[in-house]
């Protein structure tokens, strides 16, 4: 069998079969196969798709490419959460500790920044000492003892998907709906979960903008993790504007403490809203509520009562952080060298607050990677006084501005008011989820 005939065969439009695909993922792994050929084929893949089947087979393959975690020690249905990224999504430091205090086992294996859009664990570095990185044993061991983890994923889970996706990055391959879906599932399969609800947003902010691309996408993934005998659900949600008040990584923690407390303040309702909706339905799927409506008026209790707080203080006394930060999070957080108050340049009401400028803003200040190699600053970062549907006096501050380095301050700024737009009228709001697809 030669690469070659895999190449010639897919830019046909033809089929691959299973020992095509699992010829391919072996000379991936091998390192046999050159980057020109795998980029061709993927190239291949992105113009003319893969059938349901395929895409199957190549999910299969990828799992089985490394090692997977047997969570079966672990008592009760695995359930984690995957959103395909925005700006101010935060989410899932509020969640995991709320689905695991209600009883739920929650394996969440999370990434980094990719972009404009933020990334769970760097938004957990910026508590000091927190570990991030976790062997297979210390996964299994932390959710032995209290029934969740945060971490990011192990190099042995799933690594042909590491390779591929370094390749689709540079080679305008990312988009294609089969190579997405199996890089997700495949991560998410091998971990070790029994059931997942996906977080699919559309919209300015995100990386798929159209709805019916991202129906498209979650349905794609839904159908496949069925196939793989998993309990799935996606919900495709609203990401034209941020999500929340916060968007940077220590400005995010302190704000997801701060739900975790019980509280709730106008800016961050959006942010709870699907909070206890993702919750709802994690809960359903891990059978301890017999719909998502049920669930989610659960998660809303514990967010109230303030168990998942404590939930969360137990998950990074186990991973090293310093559990002060729960009760302290000002004094124990990054602290900028800077801050600006960004005012309105007349009176008006913000009839949108384009998400993706919103996340480029923040990334010139600091909080995201421009490069591979960027060092990002956790304390930088941009905290909104006001959102879509606002009213605005001139002069009046839209949000503040974090940040220790003044090189890009100019350009954050005009990125970040490029994308408001300041009408007469107040917009018909949007709403929050799309759809739901099971």
């Amino acid at each position: 069998m030669r690469v070659y005939d895999l190449i010639a065969k897919k830019r046909d439009g033809k089929s691959l079969n299973l020992e095509e695909i699992h010829f391919f993922i072996q000379q991936v792994i091998s390192g046999e196969i050159p980057d020109y050929q795998t980029s061709a084929l993927l190239m291949a893949i992105f113009l003319n798709g893969m059938s349901p089947q395929e895409t199957t087979l190549l999910l299969k393959e990828m799992i089985g490419s490394g090692a997977t975690l047997d969570l079966s020690s672990i008592l009760g249905v695995k359930v984690d959460k995957h959103s395909t990224g925005g700006v101010g999504d935060g989410i899932s430091l509020v969640l995991a500790p709320l689905v695991a205090a209600c009883g739920i086992p929650v394996p969440m294996m999370s990434g980094r920044g990719l972009g404009h859009t933020g990334g769970t664990l760097d938004k957990l570095e910026s508590i000091p000492g927190f570990r991030t990185s976790l062997s297979s044993s210390e996964f299994i061991s932390q959710m032995s003892k209290i029934g969740v983890v945060l971490a990011g994923q192990t190099e042995s889970l799933a690594p042909a998907d590491d390779k591929l996706y370094a390749l689709r990055d540079v080679t305008a391959t990312v988009e294609s709906i089969p190579l997405i879906s199996a890089s997700i599932l495949s991560k998410k399969i091998a971990e070790g979960c029994d059931a997942l609800v996906l977080d699919v947003k559309a919209g300015l902010g995100a990386f798929t903008q159209e709805k019916k691309e991202a129906i498209k996408l979650a349905s794609t993934m839904v159908g496949l993790g069925k196939r793989c005998r998993k309990k799935m659900v996606a919900l495709v949600t609203n990401m034209d504007s941020p999500l929340g008040a916060a968007i940077g990584n220590a400005l995010e923690i302190e704000q997801a403490i701060e739900i975790l407390r019980g509280k709730e303040w106008k800016n961050v309702m959006d942010f709870i809203e699907l909070t206890d909706i993702l919750g709802g339905w994690m809960l359903f799927l891990g059978g301890h509520a017999r719909n998502s409506i049920e669930g989610k008026d659960k998660i809303s209790e514990m967010r109230k009562s303030g168990k998942g707080l404590e939930k969360f203080k137990e998950i990074i006394s186990s991973q090293g952080g310093n559990v002060s930060v729960c009760d302290r999070p000002k004094e124990v957080l990054p602290k900028a060298k800077f801050m600006k108050e960004i005012p309105s340049p007349w009176k008006g009401t913000i009839s949108s607050m384009n998400a993706r400028s919103v996340g480029v803003a923040s990334l010139l200040l600091g909080a995201g990677r421009q490069t591979l190699t960027s060092v990002i600053d956790p304390s930088a970062g941009i905290l909104l006084h006001k959102k879509v549907g606002d009213s605005l006096e001139r002069g009046e501050s839209i949000a503040q501005f974090y940040y220790s380095n003044e090189e890009n301050l100019d350009a954050a700024e005009k990125t970040f008011m490029a994308g408001l737009n300041i009408g007469r009228t107040r917009p018909k709001p949007k709403p929050l989820v799309y759809s739901v697809i099971k």
